[in-house]
């Protein structure tokens, strides 16, 4: 079903209506990082007619400094009211791609090489990519200066409650904030570590996906901070605990039909579904540095706390790197476990997506499924089976990633060279700075 269009003449009167006097201009810098332009709802005008600019060069992976003007292209379906309220009245929020000077889309805006992916897709015949995701968090108390301490602020498990959940309030007012602004809220629970929490939303299609994950985060840190907590999406804050991921469900559609689906197939999995695994699964190390783009991400990726590891699929466990969860008809999906909440999820998606949809071109078929826990297997076993590991290290996972071809296309030259580059930056920081582990493990020793 088509979404309802937003016009500028419907913000005009929601503007109107709900005395509006700040507009949030948001959008995405090349590390997923949520940027805003905050301007005063005398602007409208000059906002609706995309003429609002800002200067590029002070983004992560934008432009050099000669060539700094960009402008901001709002997406009018995007209009949202924030339901807080300051002194001075509400605050809505667009979002928006970055355009050049000229008025043509950025090919360094991770948004606009969404859109252009997503066009792709549509241009081999295929209507809408559905993505659900699954983001985890965690909440710590702030000290009395209101910073992030490392205190966590439960002791609780999966899906315990109160009083061993003590976030659990904060949880409920974070869903319902969620439902004010529009999100169908499927699910909400702790998870498996000590403060540590999951909401999950309904699949949206994969540009409006990308669009509220960014909205969700905005959401849950806000509201955190309201009691006393501060959220964080890092992958792993402490040793010896799960680390949060943001497992996607994904599915493609031909108008109203799960291209995925397959009532005569003993899986429930069509021929495309088949080949779409498949490309994710030949991508799967060059998709890594996308999904899992930081330092941290890597000590949540290790055998023992219910990350995947290895690349493999199944129907039946949650060992392997890609899911195949029960469900006919529109709800047959794939679910890619690897992916972690610091993940841009515009490129993200865009990468994904690109994989897929090489394994459908070139019909590739998957290894046979994995029915056993893959963790127990001894690496000969493994090795039979044809199952390799994802990249350990950010700096390997740069390395697939400049290896494979099919997912630099799906960023295009400009991100993936300003990913690399910032990523490298990273890397090089990590490998030159002294950890506390490595001094209690080595100063006394040598």
């Amino acid at each position: 079903m088509a979404k309802k269009q937003i016009t500028a003449e419907m913000i005009r009167e929601s503007v109107a209506q709900e005395n509006v006097q700040f507009l949030r201009l948001m959008f995405t810098d090349i590390n997923g990082i949520i940027k805003n332009v905050e301007v005063p709802v005398s602007q409208l005008d000059k906002v609706l007619a995309n003429k609002m600019t800002f200067d590029g060069s002070s983004i992560d992976g934008f432009v050099r400094i000669e060539e700094s003007d960009m402008l901001l292209f709002p997406d009018l379906n995007t209009w949202l009211l924030f339901p807080w309220e300051n002194d001075h009245g509400k605050i809505a929020r667009l979002i928006c791609s970055v355009h050049e000077p000229d008025g043509s889309p950025f090919a360094g805006d991770p948004r606009n090489n969404l859109i252009r992916i997503v066009a792709e897709m549509k241009a081999a015949g295929y209507s809408a990519f559905n993505i659900g995701p699954e983001p985890e968090f965690f909440l710590f108390k702030l000290n009395e200066k209101g910073e992030p301490s490392l205190q966590l602020n439960d002791k609780g498990s999966y899906f315990d409650f109160a009083p061993l959940d003590m976030g659990e309030n904060c949880r409920r007012d974070i869903v319902l904030e969620l439902e004010k602004m529009g999100f169908e809220v499927e699910a909400s629970h702790h998870e498996v570590a000590p403060g540590q929490h999951e909401i999950d939303f309904k699949y949206a299609d994969a540009l409006s996906a990308a669009d509220n994950i960014q909205t969700f985060k905005l959401v849950v840190k806000t509201i955190a901070r309201k009691h006393g907590l501060y959220a964080t999406f890092m992958p792993k804050p402490l040793h010896g605990i799960n680390g949060s991921g943001m497992h996607i469900n994904m599915s493609l559609f031909k108008d109203d039909a799960n291209v995925f689906y397959d009532e005569q197939s003993e899986s429930g999995l069509s021929a495309d579904a088949m080949h779409f695994l498949a490309g994710l699964l030949l991508h799967a190390r060059g998709l890594t540095a996308i999904n899992n783009p930081t330092v941290n991400s890597y000590k949540r990726l290790v055998p023992g706390f219910e990350a995947p590891v290895y690349i493999a699929w199944s129907g039946t466990n949650r060992s392997p790197l890609i899911r195949v969860p029960n469900g006919k008809g529109l709800s047959k999906r794939l679910e890619l476990r690897s992916v972690d909440p610091t993940a841009n999820p515009y490129l993200a998606i865009a990468a994904i997506l690109e994989s897929g949809l090489d394994g459908i071109k070139n019909k590739l078929t998957p290894e046979q499924g994995i029915d056993r826990n893959i963790y127990r297997m001894q690496d000969a076993e493994r090795k039979a089976n044809h199952i390799q590991d994802l990249p350990s290290t950010l700096h390997n996972a740069l390395k697939a990633l400049e290896e494979d071809a099919v997912v630099r296309k799906a960023l295009g030259e400009h991100l993936y060279q300003s990913f690399k580059d910032s990523k490298d930056l990273e890397w090089a920081a990590y490998r030159q700075s002294v950890s506390e582990w490595e001094r209690d493990q080595y100063l006394e020793l040598y």
